[in-house]
């Protein structure tokens, strides 16, 4: 009997689940990109990347509080404002990327790679501490809270469907991420796979001396693969603040290092594989979020669904360290 009611209870928060795990999952993707794509052309961990994120959120959350006292919100659409804020956001967390690169990564090239991840480490640190003494400068408070858009609730009515499934609700911020992440996502896949360059991104990936010697500029398209990743990780930080609203400037540590899980457990170098190890860590962390209570009797609680990233990346490693999507290579000696 006991059984029955937690399975039961299970399946009445699936449909919340998989809303939350999704739209949660879009964030991991997005910033998973950039993890990947860094990796499949420098085979390098770019641990910044979660800062670069950050710095996003708080950029955007900057440029919203300005348009707020400008006065647009009584002039324009919420939504209008959004799109220039993901626009000039991006913009920017792309040149803060493509300036990392240039400073910090490009000159250790040829170095051991522990150096480069240890730089990396380096520059995730230099970014936080940059960010908390802006913002405790201005506003005498590392946390800050955005103003409040897109907070209308939608029902789902999943029960009026199948009877064994609860309702779910789901906030506008939560739809406009989802339809915003999807395009990104749909955008850069067709980048990499259709255009020139991309072509040549691919190129460097699979072979970088020999891309140079087909007139390829290497140090061009690693510039763009920085701007690109960056670019998305930024406009993730807004989508991020918009749906959360309070950020600080640690916020990129822990997301980061689950996307970083997300993108081993696609295949690290995969970009359709980082797409879906997002969506599986967001959907499996929102499942432990909301049931691990119930399903261990209240010994473990929600506060614990971060073993669950972190046991899938342990696991992955051990059993299938290609990722889902990656392929084995064979080391030639």
């Amino acid at each position: 009997m006991k059984e029955d009611i937690l399975v039961n209870d299970v399946i009445q928060s699936l449909p919340q689940v998989l809303v939350d795990g999704f739209i949660l999952g879009a964030v991991y993707a997005i910033v998973a990109l950039g993890y990947t794509m860094v990796y499949g052309i420098l085979e390098l961990i770019n641990f910044a990347h979660g800062e670069i994120f950050m710095s996003g959120a708080f950029i955007g959350t900057a440029f919203l509080f300005v348009f707020s006292g400008l006065g647009l919100f009584h002039s324009l659409p919420a939504l209008l404002i959004l799109i220039i804020v993901l626009v000039l956001t991006s913009v920017l967390t792309g040149f803060v990327g493509m300036g990392i690169e240039r400073v910090a990564y490009r000159p250790l090239r040829k170095a051991p790679k522990l150096i480069t991840l240890i730089t990396a480490i380096g520059i995730s640190f230099l970014l936080q501490d940059f960010v908390r003494f802006i913002t405790e400068l201005k506003r005498g408070n590392y946390i800050l809270t955005g103003p409040s858009l897109f907070n209308t609730q939608h029902s789902i009515k999943t029960h009026s469907i199948l009877s064994v499934f609860g309702n779910a609700q789901i906030k506008s911020a939560s739809i406009i991420i989802l339809v915003v992440a999807v395009i990104m996502m749909i955008t850069l896949d067709f980048f990499i796979n259709k255009t020139k360059w991309g072509m040549a991104m691919r190129a460097v990936a699979q072979d970088r001396e020999t891309a140079s010697l087909m007139s390829v500029n290497v140090n061009k398209v690693i510039s763009l693969t920085f701007f690109l990743g960056s670019a998305l990780g930024g406009a993730t930080g807004v989508l991020f603040a918009v749906q959360y609203n309070t950020i600080d400037p640690y916020i990129g540590f822990i997301l980061g290092l689950k996307a970083f899980t997300a993108a081993v457990l696609g295949g690290i170098g995969n970009i359709r594989g980082a797409m879906v190890g997002g969506f599986v860590i967001g959907i499996l962390e929102m499942f432990a979020s909301a049931n691990l209570s119930t399903l261990t009797s209240g010994v473990l609680g929600s506060e614990y669904k971060d073993v669950f990233a972190f046991a899938i990346l342990i696991i992955v490693l051990i059993f299938k360290p290609e990722g889902l999507f990656g392929k084995s290579v064979a080391e030639k000696v």
